[in-house]
């Protein structure tokens, strides 16, 4: 299976040559690596260049863009820009700067590819360092496939018409590609350094683009209320949840473009409340 990874880069000097050791190093190495410099200020474009030199099956290209940091976008938009002259492939990645893959990594996620038809998009499970021990990234189930390491077969990439632009593209994906009855598989064996973890501190504007992103994917106010309380329970800021019902709200009002359609959104919502019925019982 063909193997074609994308890496938007801004500004990722400081972990973008031990991520590409960690590609360089793979038992089975992708067909081709692009990464894409997004407009960086540091040396990310150097350390780039110098691998591509190395490696001829890593490419470097240039994107022009806005220095302000807009959630969800700029990083699809990043993205998209490198799946333009990204060749013909079966499996599309879509990548962080910040990660180191374990060295068997491509290896699995082709026998899970082989083994499974039915199989839409498949990952491993990032870890970040704590006093000197890799520990796992608690802030998502881990059965939900993290945007830092998103490795899609391109007839469930098709299906789902790629990403979308904006906070929540890594969680639509997922709904979408179960819609289309493909499967979603981590990988709890592979074991993914994630060199810089994930800010857990939401900022008014980080806040009401959650909200925005509930919104578009067609949640509902039930579902989104529920979503937002958890996230400020797990934030421990009652206020992040009235930020973030705000920010719905306020993309009802403006009447945004949603993400899915009705039916889309009929199903997600049928299958969020059956995840939580599931926790409930089980609990």
């Amino acid at each position: 299976m063909r193997i074609g990874i994308i890496i938007p880069a801004h500004n990722e000097g400081p972990h973008l040559a031990q991520c590409l050791d960690s590609f360089v190093n793979q038992t089975i190495k992708p067909d081709e690596l692009i990464v894409v410099d997004d407009n960086s200020s540091d040396d990310t474009h150097q350390i780039a260049v110098e691998y591509s030199q190395k490696n001829l099956w890593i490419k470097v290209v240039k994107r022009k863009s806005s220095d302000a940091h807009i959630p969800g976008t700029k990083v699809v938009q990043a993205f998209n820009y490198g799946l333009e002259q990204l060749s013909e492939t079966d499996l599309i990645g879509k990548f962080d700067a910040d990660i180191v893959l374990p060295a068997n990594y491509f290896e699995t996620m082709v026998q899970h590819f082989q083994a499974n038809w039915k199989l839409g998009m498949c990952g491993g499970l990032l870890h970040v360092k704590k006093n000197n021990h890799w520990e796992y990234e608690n802030i998502a189930d881990k059965s939900h496939i993290r945007g830092p390491i998103k490795l899609y077969h391109k007839t469930c990439f098709a299906k789902i018409e790629g990403l979308r632009s904006g906070v929540g593209w890594d969680t639509v994906d997922v709904l979408l590609a179960k819609f289309h009855d493909f499967e979603t598989y981590v990988d709890p064996s592979l074991h993914v350094k994630h060199l810089r973890p994930t800010g857990m501190g939401y900022s008014l504007k980080k806040a009401h683009a959650k909200g925005e992103a509930f919104y578009r994917m067609r949640y509902g106010i039930a579902l989104s209320k529920i979503a937002a309380f958890k996230m400020a329970l797990n934030a421990k800021s009652p206020k992040l949840y009235f930020q973030i019902i705000w920010g719905y709200f306020k993309t009802l009002r403006q009447g945004t473009p949603r993400f899915v359609t009705s039916e889309e959104g009929a199903f997600i919502r049928k299958y969020r409340w059956k995840r939580i019925f599931s926790k409930l019982f089980k609990a």
